[in-house]
């Protein structure tokens, strides 16, 4: 997806990395979430929707969009994946 695209080209040009590092990133927190002491933040994470055993990037990622926009921040959104 484009937005997906453009978030972690974006991320990988701020922190001066590449797309797969930020990649490796964000799979790596998710696996430590998944793997949280506290069974409620642990809970979070299992609520991604994956189709594998634990959710992708890209999946983390739409989850993580739909949730804001459900919140609301749909202006958040916009001024960060479109006007960055």
């Amino acid at each position: 997806m484009a937005e997906q695209e453009n978030l972690f080209e974006r991320l990988a040009k701020e922190k001066n990395t590449t797309v797969k590092d930020i990649r490796s990133q964000i799979t790596a927190r998710i696996e430590a979430g998944l793997h949280d002491p506290d069974p409620e933040r642990r809970a979070q994470w299992e609520r991604i929707p994956c189709v594998g055993e634990i959710p992708t990037p890209e999946e983390w990622l739409r989850y993580a969009v739909e949730r804001i926009r459900e919140e609301g921040g749909e202006d958040f959104l916009k001024r960060y994946l479109i006007d960055g």
